[in-house]
């Protein structure tokens, strides 16, 4: 009996041993060898801060800041820590009711899913975004009784101007679509909408930093994780300096008050962009902070469309500014020269069609009917160039015209560095097929000799031709940022887009004539008559272009000085009527003011008049 107890005893222990055995082993094995629960206690332990940079400060041409950055903060949230907490407080402070509360955890529990997919150990996200001033300093004060809660510096946008708003865009919060294809971006994160700020992101975020931190159970912050591996600060992004002249922004938006339409001007020898304004406009500080959304919906549904950028994306008849275009054309084809005349007999008249002319005397040379603007003298030409017996045919010759134009970038987007441009329309063979029928005659299309019919430009794609009428048949790709740090360019594809000049198809030589004729429509007998700034020379052209929707739109081109031009400019003011009633005034004065900047204008009646007019609607 004895023995049998003893083997009893021997198999209890042995057990014992084998059980003590495993355990010891899967203690060992949990500590030594599998680092899962190390590894899930330290994620617990840790929280990465994401740390925001400033985006690029943006500086005028002459060194005045355009945009700066403000303060911001967000409250961020653990989502999962708050079951229990009380909302009350935070409720009154944010002055939001307990079921909105309940939404913004539950809303915010979404986003950290998608946060910590970029940042292992980050499990928050953003509760409420850009607290006032007032709140950030109430809840920052309270944080210890707001248990899962902390507040994350960011930075906002300033606007050092109420107009431009066009050029340079405004920040939105991301989208899921742009996450998606930038892993840089978390919920909550600011980006560029539209504008400059749209198309240089990449530029102007800067490169986010992180401090990571251990937390206790309460994530109160209990220091700062000693490894270079795990921290790095932000970086902001560079210092930018925009084309745009600041001063000769503010008056043109001055002079534009009141009125529909644009104003593009731009610096002929680089392209480089130095007013950039659309009326109906808005106040780019508008959509910025808390109530962006709502301002950007009230601008959504305003009937004016202050959030349409005409510079770009409206196309309108270029009217009697495509003559010049025309003219050079003519002469390039040999079915022209500066010495050729045609009379006007109040219009063009050619069997049933009729297109008219305002009185003038005649007939006139080339130089003559740029300064008068002959209706008449333009139809002839256009049916020179496409009716000429060297292409036998009306369609080959309109497409040579095709042709010589689209080398002026008409008809194509310019290339500038905004998204969303138009190309107008330069109607093509085709096109004239389908609207004519296959059988049509120079006379069934006459009207795009005068800048009418399918012909369409924006105010961009004029500023640019009369930048290309200035260097005498050449231009580089209108553009909004002159430099980066000062001195250097972005990268080589923006050297090549923004530097590489491009060649119309017309020789040099034919300009001057052409320039001559501008020279003189601003001098008595031209059609912008009363409308010069003094001593200054201004090479120009009016335009009155039709309008099928009311009042005919007012036009003008023009550029200066006429040796060595430092800008070139085009303005419309829809149902303005002439060309010479509201667009030159507007575009003289600007050249004015950006030749002689510190100089009383010359016509300081002329002045009053545009600042004050208003175009009724």
């Amino acid at each position: 009996m004895q023995d049998l107890n003893k083997d009893r005893s021997k198999v209890f222990v042995i057990i014992f041993l084998v059980i003590l055995s495993a355990f010891i082993y899967k203690v060992g094995s949990l500590q030594l060898m599998d680092d899962h629960y190390e590894q899930k206690a330290v994620n617990n332990a840790l929280n990465k801060i994401t740390l925001y940079p400033a985006r690029s400060i943006l500086y005028d041409r002459f060194g005045k800041v355009i945009v700066s950055n403000s303060a911001m903060y967000d409250l961020l949230v653990f989502p999962k820590e708050v079951k229990n907490t009380n909302p009350a407080f935070l409720c009154q402070v944010l002055q939001i009711d307990t079921a909105e509360f309940r939404q913004r955890i539950n809303d915010a529990l979404q986003k950290s899913k998608k946060r910590q997919k970029n940042n292992s150990f980050n499990r928050s996200a953003i509760f409420y975004s850009d607290l006032t001033i007032q709140q950030y300093t109430v809840i920052r004060e309270n944080l210890f009784r707001l248990k899962g809660f902390y507040i994350e510096p960011k930075t906002d946008r300033r606007y050092e101007i109420t107009g431009g708003a066009h050029a340079l865009g405004y920040l939105g919060e991301v989208t899921e679509s742009v996450m998606k294809e930038d892993v840089y971006y978390q919920p909550g994160d600011l980006v560029g909408i539209t504008g400059i700020e749209k198309y240089y992101e990449n530029v102007f975020r800067g490169i986010k930093g992180v401090k990571t931190v251990w937390q206790d159970r309460t994530y109160a912050e209990r220091g700062v994780v000693n490894n270079d591996a795990f921290n790095f600060p932000a970086t902001a992004g560079p210092n930018v300096t925009c084309a745009i002249d600041i001063e000769l922004q503010k008056y043109a938006e001055a002079l534009l008050t009141g009125k529909r339409g644009s104003v593009v001007a731009i610096e002929p020898s680089s392209g480089e962009i130095l007013t950039f304004v659309n009326k109906p406009d808005f106040d780019p500080n508008e959509l910025i902070g808390q109530d962006r959304g709502k301002a950007f919906r009230r601008m959504l549904i305003d009937p004016k469309k202050p959030l349409y950028n005409r510079a770009v994306k409206g196309t309108y008849p270029p009217g009697s500014t495509v003559k010049t275009v025309l003219a050079l054309i003519a002469m390039q084809e040999g079915v022209l020269r500066p010495e050729t005349t045609h009379g006007c007999n109040h219009g063009y008249h050619l069997g049933s069609i009729t297109v008219g002319c305002h009185p003038h005397g005649g007939p006139l040379d080339l130089v003559g009917s740029l300064r008068i603007s002959c209706n008449s003298y333009y139809c002839q030409v256009f049916r020179d160039i496409i009716d000429n017996p060297k292409y036998g045919d009306v369609k080959l010759g309109y497409a040579a015209l095709e042709r010589h134009w689209r080398s002026f970038g008409l008809g194509s987007p310019t290339g500038i560095d905004l998204l969303g441009e138009s190309g107008g329309n330069i109607p093509s063979v085709k096109q004239l097929d389908r609207r004519h029928g296959g059988r049509w005659k120079s006379s069934m299309i006459i009207s795009l000799g005068i800048g009418q019919g399918e012909i369409l430009l924006t105010p961009l794609q004029l500023a640019n031709v009369t930048a290309i009428i200035a260097n005498r048949g050449y231009y580089y790709a209108p553009h909004l940022i002159k430099s980066i740090n000062g001195t250097g360019f972005l990268d080589a594809n923006w050297i090549t887009k923004f530097r590489t000049k491009h060649n119309t198809t017309i020789d040099p030589a034919h300009f001057e004539t052409v320039i001559e004729g501008m020279s003189q429509v601003t001098k008595p007998g031209g059609t912008a008559v009363g409308t010069g700034v003094g001593d200054i020379e201004i090479c120009a052209k009016t335009g009155t272009a039709q309008n099928p929707h009311g009042k005919d739109h007012s036009l003008y081109i023009a550029f200066s000085p006429r040796v060595n031009p430092k800008i070139a400019i085009a303005v419309i003011v829809e149902n303005g009527g002439f060309g010479a009633t509201w667009a030159a005034p507007i575009a003289n004065l600007l050249i004015e003011k950006y030749l002689k900047p510190t100089a009383e204008p010359f016509n300081v009646a002329m002045r009053e008049r545009m600042l004050k007019g208003v175009i009724n609607q």
